[in-house]
């Protein structure tokens, strides 16, 4: 998290599940991922995060189960501690200070007591050699503890969590390294190393990739870059050592696991395919096809019900028994670049950017998870899938495929405008624009218009006339080839009766053959400014009529944008020579200027707000930077791929520092797929303790259905107080209601046993019936003597009642579970 005053960078979600291996808990029914500096406990069945771990103050590089505690789990971070949490409550147990950035993480229960790592050997982030060391926790009742005891095991090892696995018994350790194999022996206390050549005779490529080890058995099992997989024997006696290789996969191994019992071994790799190899049978094998995406990890449940896969699009795939996907845990996907920039859908107030090759992502800003993919490989369409390139995706390097690097949707969201393009070697380029109008019954977009070679070159930029009559819609393009179009939509003169409004060419602009950048509409749809070169170009939408030319910076323009509302008469705009320039529209003068490097100008559409991002001097990444009035006043920080996303319910924000905050959200996406945005510290306060209190209230899922379910219980709960209140009098609870209480929330495994607790909780629940009869007989003679002053003729008898007769008026019909307690009371 970043301060800056009252405002805040804070996690927002949308971080990668797959930088490190996930792990499946002994029952089955959570599994745990590492996720920027989090820990993310999903449900196997549900699919819903139940917690999130946070804690570590750097990225998340390992997660191990406590081999002791099958409810508990080690985390380790860069950030130099080791974690022990409690996944089950989302509690941290303790927090081992290394004092080293730590890499991944091991754990045996061989070696109680005992976890292993893999540290710097420089004790530097920045240092490329590594070493694995065993760590004796210390046994303190502190929660904050600081280990010292470390003693190094490895000296040169990966930094690759999967190129380490311990043995049967936890007697040895595996360790792989470009091409040298390592297993080293705890009780001789030394280590053999086996050593393998660059190339084989057949041109392969032997250098390893992964390592697992048999659970019962002396064999290692190593992965390698040309597809195979060697069985490594007799490894104890250096030189008796054997191996026997399998082949199936066709590129890299990049992930091994073995059963539980060891009678299969799992492999994965880029053809997106589970292989399962019958242990000592290696030529029966089993494939799970079609999984999506290049595998990168792959665990197993202790019990072996359950079979996990990571892969490259960000997504976990859980998997029972190799027969059948069960669920499917997908994250925010970043190909290779965002080359749609990232936008909101007005519908769905989704963020939207580039996903898998040819894909469109839609994923939910408040729920943190991906709504839907509009894919474009699968022809037929399906619900919340689109077909835009109509070409299944071949997984080879080195071949050209249709990317979607243009998208924009218009204000209402009804329209959706994609451009993709392919450019071969020897080919010229291949360009579509396609425009998708939203369908209602499909809740989904349908290809309206395909328009073939819109384009001479590739296409610079693309944006929609947000006009206040929907009548009239329109789409702007601006292109190498020197031109800009305007597409119009509009309704043929002469079609049958199902075809619809399409769309079509209106206008093509020029300006002396410069070669236009970008373009943008102002607020109202009244101007188009379209940058050519050096010289910005302004045009009337109504009558396409050059209206006037802005020509003062020296170099080429990057980014055009209009302001909003009162600041409606200022554009915008950034260049090549680090200038951030505002013209006024109403003088076609330059109002002011500024010597800053703009890689993005964003525009706030609720408010006069702009957001410039910005690249310092002799830095590859980006900077933190500036939300500010066109005016000049600076507001708050950020990084470059950003947007701003609508708030659905206004903040009041008193601050004038953060009332920038109050109608919209700056969102952006950092180089390890986090999504942050800048909120208030009373706001994040707020959110701290909402989530709080949900944990604290019920430890489960917060599904959709678990809303409904706790809405329902608050009413009941507040019809309850209500009618609490009005009595007069308001009946004691029993005795042992805080014991009750106590017991319902402390965890099960700080627990006595519960023959124990048995007597203790019966006796706890048991209602004394003496009182209630004493109640219930002061109230029958309130009610008597009522009934006798109402009474005019005085034919009732005498209000004295027996004792005797008055308990046995007094007593109530009791239930059978009422009997029952009575019962064991008075025995």
């Amino acid at each position: 998290m970043v301060e800056h005053g009252d405002i805040r960078v804070v996690h927002r979600g949308g971080s990668k599940l797959n930088f490190r291996g996930p792990v499946i808990t002994n029952d089955s029914r959570f599994l745990l991922c590492a996720s920027g500096e989090c820990v993310k406990v999903f449900s196997t069945s549900t699919e819903e995060c139940v917690h999130n771990l946070q804690g570590h103050t750097d990225l998340v590089t390992g997660v191990v189960l406590r081999p002791s505690n099958h409810l508990q789990v080690y985390s380790c971070s860069a950030d130099g501690t080791v974690r022990l949490w409690d996944f089950t409550d989302g509690i941290l147990i303790k927090t081992y200070v290394i004092g080293y950035p730590i890499y991944s993480i091991y754990a045996s229960a061989y070696h109680e007591g005992v976890i292993f790592i893999v540290t710097p050997v420089l004790s530097d982030k920045r240092s490329e050699l590594f070493q694995l060391v065993a760590v004796h926790l210390p046994q303190s009742g502190d929660q904050l503890l600081e280990a010292r005891e470390l003693s190094a095991v490895l000296s040169d090892v990966s930094s690759n969590p999967q190129a380490i696995a311990f043995g049967r018994g936890g007697e040895h350790i595996a360790s792989v390294k470009g091409l040298q194999l390592e297993v080293y022996f705890f009780k001789k206390q030394k280590s053999y190393r086996f050593s393998l050549k660059e190339d084989n005779k057949k041109g392969g490529k032997n250098t390893f990739t992964c390592v697992a080890s048999h659970p019962t058995d002396d064999c290692i099992t190593t992965g390698h870059e040309d597809g195979k997989i060697r069985v490594w024997r007799n490894f104890n006696h250096k030189k008796e050592y054997t191996y026997s290789t399998l082949h199936w996969h066709h590129s890299a191994v990049s992930s091994l696991c073995f059963t539980p019992e060891g009678t299969n071994l799992l492999s994965g790799g880029l053809e997106s395919v589970l292989v399962q190899w019958r242990y000592n049978q290696e030529s029966q094998r089993d494939f799970l096809p079609r999984l999506g995406a290049a595998i990168t990890h792959i665990a197993i449940s202790p019990d072996g019900a359950l079979f996990c896969t990571s892969h490259s699009d960000n997504k976990i795939t859980i998997i029972q028994s190799c027969v059948k996907v069960s669920a499917v845990i997908q994250g925010l996907v970043k190909g290779e670049s965002v080359q749609t920039d990232l936008m909101t859908d007005p519908r769905s107030k989704s963020l939207v950017l580039n996903g898998k090759p040819g894909h469109l992502q839609f994923y939910s800003l408040q729920r943190d998870k991906l709504l839907y993919n509009v894919r474009t490989q699968l022809y037929k369409l399906k619900i919340s899938h689109l077909d835009i390139v109509q070409q299944e995706y071949i997984h080879e390097s080195g071949l050209q495929q249709f990317e979607v690097v243009k998208a924009a949707f218009d204000a209402s969201g009804t329209w959706l405008a994609t451009v993709e393009e392919r450019k071969q070697k020897a080919a010229e380029l291949e360009l579509n624009l396609k425009l998708w109008l939203f369908d209602e019954q499909t809740q989904s977009f349908v290809l309206n218009t395909t328009i073939s070679a819109p384009h001479e070159a590739r296409i610079t930029a693309m944006c929609f006339l947000h006009a206040t009559d929907k009548q009239t819609t329109m789409l702007v393009s601006t292109s190498k080839d020197g031109h800009f179009k305007v597409w119009q939509l509009a309704t043929p003169a002469h079609t049958e009766e199902d075809e619809g409004p399409s769309w079509s060419c209106d206008f093509v602009g020029a300006y002396h053959s410069l070669v236009p950048e970008c373009c943008c509409f102002s607020a109202d749809g009244s101007l188009l400014a379209v940058s050519f070169q050096e010289v910005v170009t302004v045009w009337s939408p109504t009558s396409w009529e050059l209206l006037t030319t802005l020509s003062q910076p020296p170099r080429a323009i990057r980014n055009l944008c209009f302001g909003r509302l009162s600041c409606s008469k200022y554009l915008l705009g950034t260049t090549d020579s680090n200038l951030l320039c505002c013209w006024n529209l109403l003088t076609c003068s330059l109002e002011w200027s500024t010597s800053m490097d703009v890689s993005l100008l964003l525009a706030d559409p609720l408010s006069e707000n702009m957001a410039a991002f910005c690249c310092q001097a002799g830095c590859s990444d980006s900077s933190p930077g500036h939300c500010f009035f066109p005016e000049g006043r600076v507001l708050g920080e950020g990084d470059s791929c950003a947007v701003f996303a609508p708030r659905e319910e206004m903040l009041e924000s008193c601050e004038e520092s953060s009332q920038w905050l109050n109608r919209s959200q700056l969102y952006f996406l950092t180089q390890y797929m986090d999504l942050m945005t800048f909120i208030t510290k009373a706001e994040e306060d707020r959110l701290m303790a909402s989530s709080k209190q949900l944990v604290i209230d019920d430890s489960v899922a917060m599904t959709p259905f678990y809303l409904l379910l706790g809405k329902h219980r608050q009413q009941q709960q507040e019809s309850q107080d209500t009618l609490s209140s009005l009595s007069a009098e308001r009946t004691d609870l029993p005795q042992g209601s805080v014991a009750i209480r106590e017991l319902l929330q402390t965890p099960a495994h700080v627990l006595p046993s519960t023959s124990f607790l048995c007597s203790m909780f019966v006796q706890s629940l048991l209602i004394s019936t003496t009182d209630t009869r004493e109640e219930n007989k002061h109230e029958e003679e309130e009610m008597e003597s009522e009934k006798e002053e109402e009474d005019s003729e005085g034919e009732m008898e005498s209000s004295a009642v027996r004792p005797e007769q008055a308990a046995e008026s007094a007593a109530p019909t009791l239930t059978k579970a009422q009997q029952s307690a009575s019962y064991k009371q008075r025995c």
